[in-house]
């Protein structure tokens, strides 16, 4: 191994001393560490604080987490055990806060810290109100960000029962930061208010409705994320309610794995990823398979973010 490669990785263990799982009790249970110059850092941020229907969101992390121990590590199609292109490390279980300022700030402090040390951040929710904080992050380093939003709601209500930072109200925040871009992709349930803003903001967001996901043009997705820093948001209710019922409102007429993976695979290949977030799981006792799906397609995603094979 090279000198270099060791120093980095001395670094990555020493800032992360005390706050981290072994390897073992994190995501995925790796059996020891990898020495890679990928760092990857999953975030279990647990935030229930603004749903509207059925809750849980608190216990999605530890879920999702526990139910990555029995993903296989050998993916069929790279024909490779991808986890060995990155380090992988869970932080330990924290206090959230109870109230928006207190987690927003907590979230935009580890955030910052983990881009600041040249991690890859994937923030396991918890409500989709917490993108924004990360979103306000991601911007003290990128000037400009395009959100791939995937999603079975639009998420643009301004407020939602009174509070502008529902999770309802998600990409409406993120929105409202000046250099960001949003492609949202499922969509198949929005308001008549937020229907009017999109027609009033199709140059900043553009939708990829779910009714017409057999027409969907990938060649023009890929043309509008080519060379872009992109984050990607994923709202377990994007998929299908047959496939996710474990979720707070689950939504008829969503996707199924081979859409959302051909999404995945199209923002991997075209565009810089610079971070991620799974959110709105609402484990459900005897649908552990809700929570291996999110957990493999996750492990899914990293593969084929760090994958060279997309490049051929």
């Amino acid at each position: 191994m090279e000198i270099g490669k060791i120093d980095q990785e001395e670094s990555f263990l020493k800032y992360f001393e005390m706050k981290t799982l072994n390897s073992k009790d994190g995501f995925l249970g790796i059996p020891k560490e990898n020495f890679s110059t990928n760092k990857v850092l999953i975030i279990p941020f647990g935030l229930e604080q603004t749903v509207s229907y059925e809750g849980g969101t608190k216990f999605g992390p530890q879920k999702i987490i526990k139910a990555s121990h029995q993903v296989e590590l050998f993916d069929e199609e790279l024909d490779i055990e991808p986890y060995k292109l990155f380090n992988i490390k869970t932080l330990k279980k924290f206090t959230i806060g109870k109230n928006y300022k207190s987690w927003s700030l907590k979230l935009e402090k580890i955030i910052s810290d983990t881009i600041n040390q040249k991690i890859f951040p994937i923030t396991l929710g918890g409500e989709h109100s917490l993108t924004p904080s990360v979103i306000k992050s991601m911007l003290s380093k990128y000037k400009k960000i395009t959100i791939i939003h995937i999603d079975a709601h639009a998420d643009l209500r301004n407020s939602y029962l009174n509070n502008k930072y529902s999770h309802a109200c998600a990409m409406k925040r993120c929105s409202d930061f000046k250099n960001v871009e949003i492609i949202s992709l499922g969509i198949r349930n929005i308001s008549i208010g937020e229907s009017l803003y999109l027609k009033k903001n199709k140059r900043k967001i553009k939708f990829f409705w779910a009714k017409d996901l057999k027409q969907w043009n990938y060649s023009f997705l890929s043309k509008i994320i080519k060379n872009r820093n992109v984050y990607i948001t994923i709202d377990v209710d994007a998929l299908d309610s047959s496939l996710m019922p474990a979720t707070g409102t689950p939504e008829p007429g969503g996707l199924f794995w081979s859409d959302i993976i051909k999404i995945l695979k199209t923002v991997c290949k075209k565009s810089n990823v610079i971070g991620a977030d799974i959110v709105e799981l609402s484990p459900r006792k005897g649908l552990h398979s809700c929570d291996f799906l999110v957990a493999k397609l996750i492990y899914k995603f990293l593969s084929l973010k760090f994958t060279k094979k997309l490049n051929r």
